[in-house]
């Protein structure tokens, strides 16, 4: 697809790393597939893939987690 941020490249698969802050609490997931703009770096997360980490970033803030750095496993 092409990039919607700088409209000059056409997104190629990869991997991106996601952070996710609220309340002070920090998620942060790495090695997320994503497809990413060459030119300007725009990472574009599934919206399966987004699903399931703020449920897991949900999770962790229920458990009263401050902050956790994961490495994103499809299963």
């Amino acid at each position: 697809m092409k990039c919607v941020i700088c409209r000059q490249a056409e997104t190629q698969p990869g991997q991106a790393t996601v952070t996710l802050e609220r309340d002070g609490r920090v998620f942060v997931v790495r090695r997320v597939p994503a497809t990413i703009c060459p030119n300007c770096g725009e990472e574009y997360v599934e919206e399966m893939v987004a699903r399931r980490i703020l449920a897991r970033a949900e999770t962790a803030a229920d458990n009263g987690t401050q902050v956790e750095i994961r490495q994103y496993a499809m299963a």
